[in-house]
C-alpha cells in the first residue's frame, strides 16, 4: 500500500477501505489541472500543521463535490520539506487522527496540487510570479509560526530581494500590484493573537522601506492599505500536531502501508509521508475577503466577524484551555509528572483544572456564539488532555510561564473586579498562583531539586523566593509581597486585588514540609 499507487490507479481501493483508509472522492487529476490554470489559494509553510488541518479541511470540501480547486504550497524556509515529504509521494499524504480512546482514523489527503520553492534563483519563483499575477487568486495564507512574521534591518536593506518570508511575500504582492492592482486576502493561520496584524506589520515594513528608497511607486503602499483590494483578517486556529509518532508508524506498518518512514531535514524539521494529529480542531476566520474565498466552511471552518474571532481567542486563552494547561504544568512539574496525559489520570489534578474552568473562570467568559465554552472545555478535559498519543510534557508547557500568567489568570481576576463579583469565589486560581512561588523554588513535592523550565524572568523571580525554606513556618515571608505585587508578572497587584493575603497563606502551606504540595492541592480541590 503506497500513496503513489492512488494516482497511478494501480491499487485496490476496497483493500484500503477495508483497513479503514478514507480515500479521496474527487478526481485528483482534474482538480490539479483546474488549479494550475485558475489558482485560488497559495499557502506558505507546508509543515505538519498545514497538512493536518487547512489542507485536510480543503480535502473535505473537495469531497463534497461542491468545489474544484486545490491549494498550492510555497516554502520559504526549509526547501527539503518539499523535496523529501512531498515530491516522492506526488504531493499526497496520509492524515492520521489520534483518538483519545487510543484508536486512529486514516485519511488520504490529495488537496495539495503543487509545492514550490520561494527562491529567486529557482524556476519555481517564475511560477509563483505567474500565480500572483493571475486574477483568479483569492487568498494567500500562512502557518510559518509567529517568528516567521519578523524582519530585521539587514533584510530590509537587501532591496527587492529579501530573504525573510515577509519580504518574499511583499515582493510577490508587488507583482500582483503591477498586474493591475488585483485584489487579494492575506490570511494568517498561525496560533498567535491577532495574527492578521502580524502579517500586515511585516508586509508594511518592507513596502514602506521600498517606497522610501524609491524602489517601488508610492501607489504600491496605497494599494496594500486599501481594504477594498488587500485585507489581513484575523483567525483563531487550535489543533495539536506532534511529531510523527512511533506507535502510529507501527500501526501503519501492520496495515501494510509502506510510506511510513521518518524524515528529518538538515534544518531539523521532523516530518513523514504521514502526519498525526489530535482529533479535535478549531479554525475560526474573520470573513473579510476581497476576491472571494475557498469554501473552507464545507470542511468545518467557521467564518465570522473580527469581533467574534477575538472573543473565541479570549475564551480559549483566558478560560477554556491555556489556564488549565498552565495550572497542570506548574503542579505537574512539582509532582514529578512528565506527560500531560498521565496527569489527567490523577484525580486531584483533573478535578483541579475542571473546577478552575467550570466554577471559577466560566462566570466571566463572554460566549462568542459560534463555539460553546462548556463544550470547548468538555473536549479539552475528555478528549484532548487525556489523549495517550499526545506526548506533551508539563515541562514544555511551563516554559515562559511569567509571560503567560497575566493573560491566563490576570484577565479573569480583572473581570471579577470590573463586574463586582465576589472574590471569595476564587480559590483554585489563587492556588495556581501560590504554586508558582513553590515552583520557582525549584523543589519538587519531596523537597528534591528540579530544573524549572526556561523563562526570560526566571533568574530574577527565583532570586525573590530564594530566602524561603521548606519546613520553617516562622521564617520571614516578606519576599512573597515582593513577588505577588508584581503587575508585570500577574497582570495586576494581587494585594490591591484583595487576593494577596489568601495566596500568602496557601504558599505557607505549600512550603510546610515534604508532601505539602499534594496535601495542599488535595485539601483545596476537595473542599471546592
Amino acid at each position: 500500500m503506497k500513496l503513489n499507487d492512488i494516482l497511478s490507479g494501480q491499487f485496490n481501493a476496497a483493500e484500503w477501505e477495508a483497513k479503514g483508509y478514507q480515500l479521496p472522492k474527487f478526481d485528483i487529476k482534474a482538480v490539479r489541472e483546474k488549479t494550475a490554470k485558475e489558482p485560488t489559494w497559495v499557502h506558505f509553510g507546508g509543515g505538519n500543521i498545514f497538512r493536518a488541518f487547512p489542507a485536510a479541511i480543503l480535502n473535505d470540501a473537495l469531497n463534497t463535490g461542491k468545489y474544484d480547486r486545490g491549494v498550492i504550497v510555497a516554502e520559504t524556509f526549509d526547501f527539503e520539506v518539499g523535496e523529501k515529504a512531498y515530491a516522492p509521494y506526488n504531493n499526497l499524504s496520509l492524515l492520521v487522527s489520534l483518538q483519545s480512546d487510543g484508536n486512529i482514523e486514516k485519511k488520504v489527503i490529495a488537496s495539495i496540487t503543487e509545492v514550490l520553492k520561494a527562491d529567486y534563483a529557482d524556476k519555481d519563483w517564475t511560477r509563483l510570479v505567474e500565480i500572483f499575477r493571475n486574477p483568479s487568486l483569492q487568498m494567500i495564507s500562512f502557518t510559518i509560526t509567529e517568528k516567521g512574521y519578523t524582519w530585521n534591518e539587514d533584510d530590509l536593506a537587501r532591496g527587492l530581494e529579501p530573504v525573510f518570508a515577509m519580504g518574499k511575500v511583499t515582493r510577490l504582492l508587488l507583482e500582483r500590484f503591477l498586474a493591475g492592482e488585483l485584489p487579494l486576502t492575506v490570511q494568517s493561520m498561525d496560533n498567535c493573537s491577532h495574527n492578521g496584524d502580524k502579517v500586515k506589520a511585516g508586509v508594511m515594513a518592507y513596502a514602506e522601506r521600498w517606497v522610501k528608497e524609491e524602489l517601488v511607486p508610492a501607489a504600491f503602499l496605497a494599494y496594500l492599505k486599501n481594504e477594498k483590494e488587500i485585507t489581513f483578517p484575523w483567525s483563531m486556529i487550535d489543533k495539536i500536531t506532534p511529531r510523527p509518532h512511533q506507535k502510529v508508524k507501527e500501526m501503519l506498518e501492520a496495515d501494510g502501508f509502506e510510506d511510513n518512514n521518518y524524515i528529518e531535514t538538515t534544518r531539523h524539521t521532523f516530518t513523514a509521508p504521514f502526519v498525526n494529529a489530535e482529533e479535535v480542531q478549531y479554525l475560526v476566520i474573520e470573513d473579510n475577503y476581497t476576491n472571494g474565498r475557498p469554501p473552507l466552511d464545507l470542511g468545518g471552518a467557521l467564518y465570522t466577524t473580527r469581533e467574534i474571532v477575538d472573543k473565541v481567542e479570549t475564551m480559549k486563552v483566558t478560560t477554556c484551555l491555556n489556564p488549565l494547561h498552565t495550572a497542570m504544568s506548574i503542579y505537574g512539574c512539582m509532582l514529578g509528572y512528565t506527560l500531560i496525559s498521565a496527569e489527567m489520570a490523577d484525580d486531584d489534578l483533573r478535578s483541579f483544572i475542571q473546577k478552575i474552568g467550570y466554577i471559577e473562570a466560566m462566570p466571566v467568559v463572554t460566549d462568542p456564539g459560534v463555539l460553546n465554552p462548556y463544550e470547548f472545555i468538555g473536549a479539552v478535559l475528555n478528549k484532548r488532555l487525556p489523549n495517550p498519543f499526545m506526548p506533551d510534557a508539563p515541562q514544555r508547557i511551563a516554559m515562559d510561564t511569567s509571560q503567560k500568567l497575566p493573560i491566563r489568570f490576570g484577565e479573569t481576576i480583572k473581570k471579577y473586579i470590573a463586574r463586582g463579583l465576589d472574590m471569595q469565589n476564587l480559590v483554585l486560581i489563587p492556588l495556581v498562583l501560590a504554586g508558582y512561588a513553590r515552583y520557582l523554588k525549584g523543589l519538587d513535592d519531596q523537597g528534591k531539586p528540579f530544573e524549572p523550565s526556561p523563562d526570560p524572568m526566571l533568574a530574577e523571580l527565583q532570586a525573590i523566593v530564594a530566602p524561603l525554606e521548606l519546613g520553617k513556618p516562622d521564617q520571614d515571608w516578606s519576599p512573597l509581597k515582593a513577588l505577588y505585587s508584581r503587575k508585570d508578572v500577574f497582570g495586576l497587584d494581587l494585594y490591591e486585588a484583595g487576593l494577596g493575603q489568601q495566596i500568602e497563606g496557601m504558599v505557607k502551606e505549600l512550603f510546610a514540609a515534604p508532601g505539602a504540595v499534594r496535601q495542599t492541592l488535595h485539601k483545596y480541590v476537595a473542599a471546592r
